[in-house]
């Protein structure tokens, strides 16, 4: 057995080898990937459609539950199966739902204050595609995509 796997208890058998769907559901259990974890999702723009359309979500067991827009042109509207709701909804709905995972999607200029709202709303961790500081307590992961600077990673290896 790999001594690596071994920390976390007794997996396949000596000389034949690992069940590969069964090691796959007790790693996901040791990442706490094992049951759906919901999201919310702050900015039903672009990049907020493109994130709700993303299939890849559903495969890794993330679903996004719930999704927030200021625009009234946006509320409402049912967007790949989820519900725009007015971002004055927020913090009830994230309570509601038990939500622990937030995506922020807005201008820079307003996403620390929707992911301060997340957090204090019980938010845990947050993917921001707004390329700033938030300032999260320690109590919040916070990821940043700042998708130009990623371009510019890609460009420095060609």
């Amino acid at each position: 057995m790999r001594k690596d796997f071994s920390y976390f208890g007794e997996f396949g058998t000596r000389g034949v080898g690992y069940n590969v769907e069964q090691l796959i559901g007790v790693i996901r259990g040791i990442l706490h990937l094992d049951a759906p974890m919901k999201a919310a999702l702050v900015g039903v723009g672009n990049i907020g459609r493109a994130l709700l359309a993303y299939p890849g979500f559903s495969q890794e067991g993330f679903h996004i539950a719930a999704a927030f827009d200021k625009d009234a042109r946006k509320i409402g509207r049912t967007v790949k199966g989820v519900l725009v709701e007015d971002i004055a909804n927020l913090e009830r709905r994230i309570k509601e739902e038990g939500i622990r995972l937030g995506i922020v999607a807005v201008e820079v200029a307003e996403a620390p204050e929707v992911a301060r709202r997340m957090a204090d709303a019980g938010v845990k961790a947050l993917l921001s595609f707004a390329p700033c500081n938030l300032n999260m307590p320690d109590t919040v992961k916070v990821t940043c995509v700042d998708l130009g600077m990623e371009l510019a990673r890609l460009v420095y290896h060609l």
